[in-house]
C-alpha cells in the first residue's frame, strides 16, 4: 500500500474582482481636428552615401549637375591618390555606368591605408549612383562595387605573437 507524504494544498483565498467602468462612459473626451502639413521636398544639389573598407570610412557628396574636379579631403584626386592602380580603383564605379564627367565628387575619408580609403570611396560612390538611378544597381552589383568587403584584419589572441603566429618553440 502507497502512503501519500505530502500534504494537500490548501486553498487559497481568492478576492472577488472589482470591474471598473469602460473609459468611454467615464468622461466624454473632445478631440480637435490635426491639421495636416505637407511635406515640401527640397530638392539638393549632391546625393550623400557613406562607403566604408577595413578601417577606412568615406563620406562621400555626389554632384550631379555640376562639371568640377574629384576632391578628396580638400585635395585634388590625383594628389590624394597618386598611382594611376588607385584612381583606377575610385573611378571604375563612375566609368562602368558611363556618368564619368557628369558631375563632381567630393569626398572625405579617414582610418585606414590608402588602398582601403580608395575602395571606401568607389563604394561611396556607387552606392550614391544607385539612389539616383536605381536602373544602374544590377550594372554595379554585378561589377561587385555595391558589396561592402566585410575582410578585416584579425584581432591578436593571447599567448600568441600576432593573431596565429605561435611563439618559436624547441623541441630541446
Amino acid at each position: 500500500m502507497t502512503t501519500r507524504t505530502t500534504k494537500p494544498a490548501a486553498k487559497k483565498t481568492t478576492k472577488p474582482r472589482v470591474r471598473k467602468a469602460p473609459a468611454h462612459r467615464a468622461a466624454a473626451v473632445t478631440t480637435t481636428p490635426v491639421r495636416t502639413v505637407k511635406k515640401v521636398h527640397v530638392k539638393r544639389t549632391y546625393i550623400f552615401a557613406v562607403g566604408r573598407r577595413k578601417e577606412a570610412v568615406a563620406r562621400v557628396r555626389w554632384h550631379m549637375n555640376t562639371d568640377g574636379p574629384m576632391m578628396i579631403n580638400e585635395r585634388p584626386f590625383e594628389q590624394y591618390f597618386p598611382t594611376p592602380e588607385l584612381q583606377k580603383i575610385v573611378r571604375e564605379a563612375l566609368t562602368i555606368t558611363e556618368l564619368d564627367g557628369k558631375g563632381s565628387v567630393t569626398a572625405h575619408v579617414a582610418g585606414g591605408g590608402i588602398h582601403g580609403q580608395a575602395e571606401a570611396v568607389r563604394l561611396g560612390i556607387a552606392r550614391a549612383i544607385v539612389s539616383t538611378d536605381p536602373d544602374l544597381r544590377l550594372t554595379l552589383k554585378r561589377a561587385g562595387f555595391l558589396r561592402r568587403d566585410p575582410r578585416v584584419k584579425e584581432r591578436k589572441k593571447y599567448g600568441l605573437k600576432r593573431a596565429r603566429r605561435a611563439p618559436q618553440w624547441q623541441k630541446r
